[in-house]
């Protein structure tokens, strides 16, 4: 099975490297894709008429003409270059190798990294009250974010579909201006990047570093000295190895943070300051399910933590409507007085009670748990490997990201709302004696968030890449059935989520085929 996954927490990849070893199983340790040089096989001259989400259209944002090749200015800037590269330092030569491999590349792994970082639930207080990370403190206990499934869904969506539009305004501008690479100007300047088959006004790596940056900032605050150099070094490798000169890295930069801005004031009023939710909203929760006749979920931790944003049902989706959102929704659940209940239960006991190796690795393998890049990002890191080995232009890359991404916060929007619509209970909230072998998720059953997530992504993906439809499809029911596995979830939980995610998926497969790209 071609199967990829995430750089994990190192207790966790010591937990999954005894499974497998234990059980023979030739599944590999989580790793990052390597990224070397590679020229993009197209260049995509014709993505600035794609179509656009957020921002109207290239036409939003102004962007000044250069200066000819052959003024004094422009003159002035090739000569530092060529300073420039007659001084390169061994860390200057260690960026400019680091950074061509991709910058959509390396900044999705970067935020993958971040969302492990942050992926860890704040511990109680001594008088077991838990406080919530907050935003305008993000350096105080515990730190701001804690980065689990749906804020990390939310987050690569925002990241990935921000880089997209920069990137598509970017390409028009590119072939407006028509302003070739600087070591293609002046032959004393070497290209030390590879070619890209645009031109380099404004310049791609800077509108790249401009827009992760802001949006990096907002989701990550703590972590902003880390994020600005590395958008500094990125401009500097553009720089340096003849790619970009300073006024094409000047108007990328800029351009970049004006789309940015697009973006950071939807995520002001998205919905998610108010994903926590408080106390009453929690308590109605289970008083709706105790007034159906059903078991309410309750939190099986140690103080009881409050459930994980039940409020993100109500967060803003990319492509589905609140109505869409509601029309989506599963029906419900088994009843928890219903045979049919039982009969689920029963299963995950037994399978618990003589899990295979083999299964238990498969578990391990997609649990991505606290101090992982969260399952949204094994996604993202599967998806890595297919854009690297298509070497797509940077904006069709970008695509690539924006697509899946936007596809999977819609799928947690969805599944949360469903999620907190029936409060089911978890298997081991049932029935006391079964042990979990992963670590138990602090929000209702049903639906399973993994299978939701992982069919909408399989959908998108097999799209885009129709020659690995079928190790998506074995993916995405590999993730659904590890949760069984792990004896967290019933098997109508992963069912009706994969039925669900594939609905969910379906609306972004639906704007790709009219978006212009393929065409």
């Amino acid at each position: 099975m071609n199967t990829r996954c995430a750089v994990a927490h190192p207790l966790a990849v010591a937990t999954l490297a005894a499974a497998l070893v234990a059980s023979g199983c030739n599944k590999s340790l989580p790793t990052s894709e390597e990224l070397s040089p590679t020229s993009p096989t197209s260049a995509d001259t014709g993505a600035g008429g794609w179509r656009m989400i957020v921002v109207s259209g290239p036409g939003q944002f102004s962007v000044p003409s250069p200066a000819l090749a052959g003024s004094a200015s422009y003159q002035s800037e090739l000569a530092s270059i060529r300073t420039a590269q007659a001084n390169l330092s061994v860390a200057q030569r260690q960026s400019i190798e680091y950074w061509s491999g991709g910058g959509v590349l390396r900044w999705n792994q970067i935020l993958r990294e971040l969302v492990a970082r942050y992926n860890l639930p704040p511990a109680p207080r001594d008088d077991d009250s838990y406080v919530f990370p907050d935003a305008n403190n993000p350096f105080a206990d515990p730190a701001f974010p804690f980065a689990n499934p749906p804020y990390a869904a939310r987050a690569y969506s925002y990241v990935a579909l921000a880089q997209f539009e920069a990137l598509k305004v970017a390409w028009a501008y590119k072939l407006q201006y028509d302003r070739p690479a600087p070591h293609a100007v002046d032959g004393g300047i070497r290209a030390l990047m590879p070619a890209t088959g645009v031109s380099a006004y404004p310049s791609e790596d800077a509108v790249l570093s401009g827009v992760s940056t802001e949006l990096l900032r907002l989701l990550f605050p703590a972590a902003v000295e880390e994020i600005t150099l590395r958008a500094g070094e990125e401009r500097q490798a553009a720089l340096v190895s003849g790619r970009a000169a300073a006024s094409d890295i000047a108007a990328g930069l800029a351009l970049g943070r004006a789309v940015a801005a697009a973006f950071v004031a939807r995520a002001g009023s998205d919905g998610m300051g108010a994903a926590v939710g408080n106390a009453a909203q929690w308590q109605a929760f289970a008083n709706a399910a105790a007034a159906r006749g059903e078991v309410p979920w309750q939190s099986l931790e140690s103080p009881p933590r409050p459930p994980m944003l039940p409020n993100f049902g109500q967060v803003r989706a990319w492509l589905m409507t609140p109505a869409d959102v509601a029309r989506e929704r599963p029906g419900p659940p088994p009843s928890t007085a219903s045979a049919e209940m039982q009969q689920d239960l029963a299963e995950v006991k037994d399978t618990v009670d003589h899990l295979s190796r083999e299964q238990l690795a498969i578990a391990l393998y997609w649990n991505d748990g606290a101090g992982t890049y969260s399952p949204p990002g094994h996604w993202n890191d599967i998806a890595a490997e297919y854009v690297r080995d298509a070497r797509f232009s940077e904006v069709r890359a970008a695509r690539v990201f924006a697509l899946l991404n936007i596809a999977m916060h819609d799928a947690a929007v969805g599944c949360w709302d469903a999620k907190y619509a029936y409060f089911n209970p978890r298997p081991s909230q049932l029935d006391r004696s079964i042990r979990t072998s992963i670590g138990l998720p602090n929000f209702p059953s049903y639906t399973s968030g993994h299978s939701t997530f992982s069919a909408a992504a399989a959908a998108v993906l097999s799209y885009l890449f129709p020659g690995g439809a079928s190790s998506f499809a074995a993916m995405k029911d590999e993730a659904g059935i590890s949760r069984l596995y792990g004896g967290i979830h019933y098997r109508a939980d992963i069912e009706a989520g994969k039925e669900h995610g594939a609905r969910i998926g379906a609306y972004t497969v639906s704007f790709a085929r009219q978006d212009g790209a393929d065409q």
